[in-house]
């Protein structure tokens, strides 16, 4: 019996990358580059909200000048509003060319909607109901018809 030797790993092009790298390297990597930027910017940023609103605020863009943060209800976007030149000054700082300042406001999502009981067929539509599925169900024995 003889022993070996493991063979060390190569370090040549068959090495495994990390997803995401491979992910950002590729064309398609775009969205996510600048997902990333995004969230980046919106981390350095953070820190110039009121400290009540940054909960309820987060940037959403920023694309030609534009910063365009989302809140959660019309009252963050009051407070929001009134804390755009800092924001703006701010995003300067880190060497964007703002000059315009958006805020959305997001749809909140209803809890669970209550469901509601479907009421009871009346005895008449019941008929028609029956009606209507048997005339379906029922092969014409005439077959087509070819008026004319």
């Amino acid at each position: 019996m003889s022993y070996s030797k493991p063979k060390p790993p190569s370090r040549g092009p068959s090495k495994p990358r990390i997803a995401l790298d491979a992910l950002l390297e590729d064309p398609a990597g775009n969205p996510i580059r600048r997902a990333l930027w995004l969230d980046e910017l919106d981390r350095r940023l953070r820190p110039y909200l009121p400290p009540s609103l940054a909960a309820h605020a987060r940037l959403a863009n920023f694309e030609r000048g534009r910063l365009v943060y989302v809140v959660d209800a019309p009252v963050w976007r009051a407070k929001l509003r009134l804390a755009a030149p800092e924001l703006l000054d701010a995003a300067r700082s880190v060497g964007l060319e703002a000059a315009e300042f958006v805020v959305k406001t997001t749809i909140p999502m209803p809890a669970a909607a209550p469901v509601r009981k479907a009421k009871p067929m009346s005895a008449a539509t019941q008929e028609a109901l029956q009606a209507a599925l048997a005339s379906l169900k029922k092969p014409d024995p005439s077959g087509p018809s070819d008026a004319g």
